[in-house]
């Protein structure tokens, strides 16, 4: 029997994965032959980690440590470099600039681009369509960062300072990642406060003034009129913010040109319509991560795609054909160093039973938004045990405790546990990226992962957001004090025979 022919249309964080889920299943590679095809020159890498690149907390060593997945896998084709021109249904092939490529099944795993706002003086319309001047620019590769990264250090040597425009989550933490390195910074919002999407009133205020005390000026409520090169930008009530360089977070949209070209269904949001095998309007092709649109994945968000490409491997493999993607729960981490912010759910309803905790002087607030007993929503900010107890309850679907403040304040535990490692159930969810258990990192460590990078490795636990670093050291920590002999084989007992 032949092996299935899937030509996977990207080679991002979600067509990398699905990869790695297709090779999980079927390592030998004999049900599924994959060729990938990645518009960018390298293998995939990580993007949500690219604001700790420009801060400095990471380097691109740590992106990419093992290099592309086709290296050494069996019936893998990875073409970097290589951009899908034309999808034909009808002969069921991909054209490339080096030729057409049939499949069997194809899985369109574009993602999103970044949204470029028509500023004048900051984009500027060319032959070949538009481009950005050479001292702005968006923040979505890691030629892009590494763009960034150069305007915040001529920023600097000349005391210059950089205009972030977009106080979403990536501005925010595009901003953050800037001032840490020492660069000046303002980020300019014409939202009424930042992260509106995510956040009530009460909680920009408190994330406004979090970020100034960073060393970020927010200007808020104005939008952007030009950018003048080599002088700053000119905002819409006539000020100027003298500026060295413009990043522009003004947000995403699906790509899905190539979908929308080829007569593909596309839903009203300009994604893919897929249904809960994740098929599209054509049974042969395939859409997940953010060019998919269901209604049960919310934009933006990794895990989604994360999710549903591992539901569509073990379909595609015959590992799980009945697998179905039926949605999945929405949290969004804040990494910004010296910000710990978490949002979850649905928290701006006022139906239910709803609390609220706010102390604007110590950097902290709290919604609790609750429906049945059971969180409905969340936004947390300065208090992360509260954050961590409460993100447990939302994924587990489990009562809130009675005692409602001590819930807020991080001063109750989900019902089963107590404090720490030792005290959490083995369903306890460490990495809620990749969905890891306490019990799927200990049965790793016992099959040989025996320290943190291996963990990490095993199971993906702290290779999405980097938001549960803390608590995967908990974890080896404690397994190593469990088991020391497991971490260290040079102080394993000799077998006697």
């Amino acid at each position: 029997m032949n092996a299935l022919h899937v030509v996977v249309v990207g080679h991002g964080m979600v067509g990398d994965r699905f990869a790695e889920e297709v090779r999980r299943h079927d390592p030998a590679g004999r049900r599924v032959r994959l060729t990938i095809l990645g518009a960018e020159p390298g293998p995939a890498y990580n993007r949500l980690l690219l604001p700790n690149l420009l801060s400095g907390a990471m380097t691109e060593d740590h992106f990419i440590p093992n290099g592309p997945i086709g290296l050494s896998r069996p019936n893998v084709d990875l073409r970097t470099g290589t951009a899908a021109l034309r999808l034909d249904l009808l002969r069921q092939t991909i054209s490339t600039a080096a030729g057409h490529v049939g499949y069997d099944a194809l899985v369109l795993a574009t993602g999103a681009r970044a949204w470029v706002p028509p500023i004048p003086g900051a984009v500027a319309t060319v032959r070949s369509g538009e481009r950005l001047a050479a001292d702005a620019t968006a923040l979505r590769s890691l030629a892009d960062t590494r763009r960034i990264g150069a305007l915040g250090q001529g920023a600097r040597r000349r005391g210059g300072r950089i205009v972030v425009l977009g106080g979403g989550v990536l501005g925010v933490e595009a901003a953050r990642a800037l001032a840490a390195r020492g660069t000046a910074v303002t980020v300019v919002h014409r939202g009424p406060h930042l992260m509106e999407r995510q956040l009530d009133t009460p909680a920009g205020r408190v994330l406004a003034e979090a970020l100034r005390r960073t060393g970020v000026t927010v200007e808020l409520g104005i939008g952007a009129a030009r950018w003048e090169p080599g002088r700053g930008l000119w905002l819409a009530d006539g000020r100027l913010i003298p500026a060295a360089g413009l990043v522009l977070c003004t947000g995403t949209v699906p790509d899905t040109a190539l979908a929308r070209d080829a007569g593909l269904k596309l839903t009203e949001s300009g994604t893919v319509a897929v249904d809960d095998t994740l098929a599209t309007s054509d049974p042969a092709v395939y859409a997940i991560g953010d060019c998919a649109g269901h209604p049960g994945a919310a934009g933006g968000l990794v895990q989604p795609g994360w999710e549903q490409a591992a539901v569509l491997a073990s379909r595609l493999t015959g590992a799980a054909p009945a697998a179905r993607y039926l949605g999945s729960g929405t949290v969004t981490r804040l990494k910004a160093a010296g910000i710990e912010l978490t949002t979850l759910g649905s928290p701006f309803t006022e139906e239910g039973e709803v609390l609220r905790f706010e102390d604007p002087a110590r950097e902290r607030y709290a919604k609790l938004v609750l429906a049945d007993n059971r969180v409905a929503g969340a936004i947390m900010i300065g208090l992360p045990d509260a954050a961590a107890a409460i993100v447990q309850l939302y994924d587990r679907g489990a009562p809130v405790p009675a005692d409602r403040l001590a819930v807020l304040l991080g001063r109750a535990l989900p019902p089963e546990g107590a404090a720490g490692p030792a005290g959490m159930p083995d369903h306890s969810i460490v990495c809620r990226c990749n969905m890891v258990t306490k019990g799927q990192l200990r049965t790793a460590w016992y099959g040989g992962a025996a320290s943190r990078a291996a963990l990490s490795a095993a199971t993906r636990a702290a290779t999405g957001c980097g938001g549960c670093g803390d608590d995967l050291d908990a974890v080896t920590a404690w397994l190593t004090l469990c088991d020391p002999n497991q971490a260290d084989p040079a102080k394993k007992e000799p077998v006697l025979t």
